[in-house]
């Protein structure tokens, strides 16, 4: 395996849809304004965040300012060789802008909010640069959802039933958007303007020093003999870059250029490794400890520590990954997978001796959240250890030139999140400016007759529907807004509610017809988007109840469980999903027939419930589809011993 550090390059993520400026002034322009943004972050990180507002609006002027210079208008009328005039005037545009809150927004609110005649058309101007700049990055989606938000806070008394409010004028609307702390200014942009970009920077330097080399050759030594071994190095290796990487896209481009060709070498169908790939790489996104953007709101919504958390994913993300290594050992077996030569794996403690040093940043980061210092404190002293490590041998040096390289890509990766921070945060502001978050609660509750699993259900498919094209955290923040009070009012306690809706936030990039890590795969792959994404959708079908187990059996997040309650509940989730994949995939020993199949089905739904008598009827009904199976593949292999 090569131990090369990865070439200088942009993100794939970001690259693919980027102006390509190369050496000339726009390329130099760009590419130092991404340092700069990259050095603001980390002085302030070190150092000290400057007042809130000011922060926010430093961050996001040289976020909107390097937007509109590296994302073009459209394809057709915008070539991705040249800059634009429109786009120059935009990227100064949102810059000033910016810069005018900078100045400006204390002195609003020391005069309880009265604004002149040039700060409304400042604040006007200021959301319609804000939406433009998330539909080049983000696609028309999110920045329609926004407009939409928009149009119910000023037209509220023309919605019907529980959606009608009395309405915001223009003035107010204005002032709750962008000259408080309640809506682009507000926590959703707070969380990205401080320690997610160090997180995201953190991730940076770790590529450039060859982190990625070495999680590869040590998953490789761990799983590459093992039956769909190439596909099971997919998942240890994706799901710990995914938790590093913080986008489920950005992960696939990293490992999926490795494991996606290891596994068509040996045979592997196109479909099969990209759905494989996609699937490991989604569920890097909800494993501790980073987890991405979503999880960081996510603590800052509850008020809670970032490691309360961590504390509470760490069960469902590790069944995730088990429902996914089942499903791909079953489909090994059911398609006859070849396994890698020995020759061809390398050896984990000579992996582990010579490289393995360049993981202490992540135990340090690690440590340092579970004794409870602040995420901003751990990315910041975390980075300074991998920088110290990273010196230490010529090959993983960080060279000034790699340094920059590094400063770049991060700036690079936070515009477009940082970008879709400002906006979601109009949605959160539309929400508390009107009221709905109190009562879509009850209008999801009507609707589902009062039915509580009817009502998880319809979260669930309102999460992924919402969550369709839209960034993760965007996704996060619309389905915590408007989903989860109706979970609420059922008496569950916040973290169930926000990690259910995170964790289906997160599992719509793997769900047809916009399913952004399975087209990412299949682009790899050389493979139909569509099928892969199809197929990745079934094969991590098991993966998508878990939330169903959590809720109804809370000690899974380790809430408030005892020892006792955790051990007796983790066996019983795991049969589930076994179940669960055994009526995915129709093969163990021998093919499981169509009534088996539902039989399996049914025995994993009724062990999601969590109570004693369920628990012991899917036990039963389970291993009677198991005990049928193996007698099977003994009778079928009986004439061919004899």
């Amino acid at each position: 395996m090569s131990n090369s550090v990865p070439a200088n390059s942009a993100p794939d993520e970001f690259s693919g849809r980027t102006r390509r400026m190369g050496n000339s002034f726009w390329g130099h322009v760009i590419r130092y304004g991404a340092v700069v943004l990259s050095l603001f972050h980390l002085y302030t990180a070190g150092f000290g965040t400057l007042p809130m507002v000011k922060q926010r609006s430093v961050h996001l002027a040289l976020v909107l300012f390097l937007v509109f210079l590296c994302f073009p208008r459209s394809k057709k009328h915008s070539s991705r060789l040249k800059m634009s005039a429109d786009s120059v005037i935009l990227a100064v545009l949102g810059f000033a802008l910016n810069m005018y809150v900078f100045v400006r927004f204390d002195q609003i609110a020391m005069n309880s909010g009265i604004m002149n005649p040039i700060d409304m058309v400042v604040g006007g101007i200021l959301i319609l640069v804000v939406l433009e700049g998330c539909r080049r990055t983000s696609g028309l989606a999110l920045p329609l959802l926004m407009s939409f938000a928009l149009i119910y806070c000023y037209f509220g008394p023309y919605f019907p039933s529980f959606f009608r409010h009395n309405g915001l004028t223009l003035h107010r609307i204005i002032q709750y958007m962008v000259w408080s702390t309640e809506g682009i200014y507000g926590l959703v942009l707070g969380v990205s303007s401080t320690y997610l970009f160090v997180f995201i920077l953190f991730g940076a330097i770790l590529d450039k020093t060859g982190l990625a080399a070495v999680i590869n050759d040590l998953s490789m030594s761990i799983a590459g003999r093992a039956r769909g071994g190439p596909a099971k190095v997919a998942i240890i290796a994706s799901g710990c870059m995914g938790t590093i990487s913080g986008s489920a896209v950005a992960n696939v481009a990293t490992t999926g250029t490795l494991t996606i060709p290891l596994m068509k070498s040996l045979g592997y169908s196109p479909t099969f490794a990209a759905s494989v790939e996609a699937i490991a790489s989604t569920g890097g996104m909800i494993m501790p400890p980073i987890m991405g953007a979503s999880a960081m709101i996510m603590a800052e919504f509850l008020g809670v520590p970032y490691v309360a958390i961590m504390k509470a994913a760490l069960i469902p993300a590790l069944l995730y990954y088990f429902s996914t290594w089942v499903v791909v050992d079953l489909e090994a077996r059911r398609l006859h997978l070849p396994t890698m030569s020995k020759e061809d794996i390398p050896h984990f403690r000579a992996v582990f001796l010579k490289r393995g040093y360049m993981l202490i940043p992540i135990l340090v980061l690690l440590v340092l959240m579970i004794i409870g210092r602040t995420p901003l404190y751990s990315a910041f002293y975390s980075i300074l250890v991998a920088l110290v490590l990273t010196s230490l041998k010529k090959e993983t040096r960080l060279t000034p030139e790699r340094a920059i390289d590094a400063l770049e890509d991060a700036g690079k990766l936070a515009i477009p999140v940082a970008n879709t921070c400002a906006s979601v945060g109009i949605m959160v502001g539309m929400t508390g400016a009107t009221g709905l978050g109190m009562v879509l609660g009850d209008g999801l509750i009507k609707l589902a007759g009062g039915n509580f699993y009817l009502t998880l259900i319809f979260a669930m498919i309102t999460c992924l529907i919402l969550g369709m094209g839209l960034p993760s955290s965007a996704c996060y923040i619309v389905v915590s807004t408007l989903a989860a009070p109706a979970l609420l009012r059922f008496g569950i306690s916040g973290i169930p509610v926000h990690l259910f809706a995170f964790y289906y936030g997160i599992l719509s990039v793997l769900t047809p017809p916009v399913c952004t890590a399975s087209f990412t795969a299949a682009g790899i792959a050389g493979e139909n988007p569509n099928t892969v994404g199809y197929s990745a959708f079934r094969m991590a079908a098991a993966g998508f109840l878990i939330p169903f187990m959590f809720i109804t059996s809370p000690e899974l997040l380790l809430i408030d469980a005892s020892f006792l309650d955790v051990i007796t509940k983790i066996p019983t989730a795991a049969i589930g999903t076994v179940a669960l994949a055994f009526a995915i995939i129709g093969y163990w020993k021998a093919p499981v027939r169509r009534w088996e199949r539902a039989v399996s089905f049914l025995a994993g739904i009724l062990l999601m419930d969590g109570g004693i008598l369920t628990d012991v009827g899917g036990i039963a009904l389970f291993i009677v589809v198991v005990v049928l199976n193996w007698k099977r593949e003994k009778n079928a292999a009986a004439p061919q011993q004899a």
